[in-house]
């Protein structure tokens, strides 16, 4: 196997003195995810300084490292690690001859990356590259650089942002043949102000796009104007996807599929296809449009991407579901817990109404980043819920507070301080033919809920 990057490598990239001689297969900077091979990038933070973490990562098995301060293990010595890793990541895109796809928007971008990633790999297995987790800021997308090997004919990177002028930074790194962007919501609006200036943030992406580069669009979005406008300025084609007639990639006829899911029969210019899309939701359907519209853009195999959309799995925190022993039968859980703004709570509220059960509950905790516009939009969640029939719901966290009120007696629920007081009135609550939505912004640590309820089925404790 081909090293990811030898030490004269690293160095020149960076550059930063080798202390020795090595080569390494992959990169990492959090000591707990270093494995045999890997390259340590230690970098200061406000909290913590990398290079005491060192030693452990050549415990682990870690090759070389990169660092500000001389160590006695191999290492490239640099000024400032975190610019080196940035570097790094710039040689790792420079010298890689395939197709690069950029992802970013303020709903889908995790799992349009993942899909994009598995259509790619289904008709080129091992070709295909693509970040990992959600690593999609200002250390997560140039470590995602670094990693992709150097004979990938593709590479797929989610980028995201809080701030004006961030995403532009990140896509002259990447430097995308393809370009993104699958949603604007009011995530972040803190921010921002308001989703115009969201939108106008999240079409950063094109002005990193390679030339004769092709834009993405959600034609559907009432931001499409701005979109378009500023992919006008960058790209050499344009693609727009969604439900419209007018949209150049669209779905001509949505059915449910049988074990829930959708089958679809999309125009693309080129092209028509049918195929199924595993993951459930009209969210699901307009992320599988836009993975068809890359996958097109690149020239890939609109065939094996309808298969792999076919055989995508639930993403943890993303949609992930398990089915859960209780007394009397089984409960359906869905794992939702990572991420949640008011556009992604409506849409998942809405599949949770199309689930065929005895009751629908909804757990819901509070929307992180929303500014002054907070409460009227935890309030306005109110309508969805009822509009999904759910039968009870449990908020979590100060911010649902609105929520609460604006439901008053119409439908039952349990208001809680946090998630560790709805752990056990879920596994007071739940029955046999529940479907469960658990959903939540990822600092409300809903994550923590999920795992209990599957810790307690593995170990048959369930009510």
């Amino acid at each position: 196997m081909m090293d990811l990057w030898t030490s004269a490598e690293i160095a020149e990239a960076t550059g930063g003195a080798a202390s020795a001689p090595f080569a390494v297969s992959g990169v990492a900077f959090d000591s707990r995810e270093v494995g045999p091979g890997d390259l340590f990038v230690a970098m200061k933070g406000e909290t913590t300084d990398g290079h005491r973490f060192v030693d452990k990562a050549f415990g682990q098995g870690a090759a070389g490292a990169i660092v500000s301060e001389a160590v006695d293990h191999p290492h490239i010595l640099v000024p400032d690690s975190a610019a080196a890793l940035q570097a790094l990541g710039i040689a790792s895109r420079r010298r890689m001859q395939g197709k690069v796809i950029g992802v970013t928007g303020s709903v889908g971008k995790t799992g349009t990356k993942e899909a994009l990633f598995l259509a790619l790999d289904r008709a080129m297995p091992d070709a295909a590259h693509r970040s990992v987790k959600s690593y999609n800021n200002h250390v997560g997308v140039p470590l995602s650089l670094a990693r992709m090997p150097r004979t990938s004919a593709y590479g797929v990177f989610e980028m995201g942002m809080n701030h004006i002028g961030e995403l532009a930074a990140l896509t002259r790194q990447v430097r995308p043949h393809v370009a993104i962007v699958t949603a604007i919501a009011p995530a972040h609006i803190e921010f921002f102000g308001t989703e115009e200036k969201i939108a106008e943030a999240k079409a950063e992406i094109f002005e990193g796009l390679e030339p004769g580069g092709t834009a993405i669009i959600p034609y559907d979005s009432p931001h499409v104007a701005t979109l378009y406008g500023k992919a006008e300025r960058h790209a050499t084609h344009i693609l727009t996807f969604g439900m419209s007639e007018e949209a150049d990639v669209r779905a001509l006829d949505v059915v449910p599929a049988p074990n829930g899911g959708s089958i679809v029969t999309a125009k693309l210019p080129q092209a028509e296809i049918c195929f199924t899309v595993a993951a459930p939701g009209d969210h699901w359907v307009s992320n599988a449009l836009a993975v068809l519209a890359a996958v097109e853009a690149v020239g890939g195999d609109l065939a094996a991407a309808g298969l792999a959309l076919a055989e995508m799995p639930g993403l943890p925190g993303r949609g992930a579901r398990r089915i859960l022993p209780v007394e009397g039968g089984e409960a359906l859980l869905i794992d939702e817990s990572y991420n949640a703004n008011p556009l992604s709570m409506a849409a998942t509220l809405k599949q949770l109404g199309r689930e065929k059960a005895e009751r629908r509950i909804a757990i819901l905790g509070g929307m992180r980043e929303l500014g002054d516009q907070s409460a009227s939009l935890h309030a306005g969640l109110a309508e969805p819920l009822e509009g999904a029939q759910v039968d009870y719901a449990i908020l979590v966290g100060k911010e649902m507070e609105p929520l609460a009120s604006a439901l008053g007696g119409a439908l039952p629920h349990a208001h809680v301080p946090d998630t560790a007081a709805a752990i056990p009135l879920i596994q007071t609550e739940m029955r046999a033919g529940d479907a469960i939505l658990v959903k939540g912004s990822n600092g409300v640590g809903l994550s923590r809920l999920v795992a209990a309820l599957a810790d307690a089925a593995r170990d048959g404790d369930m009510n």
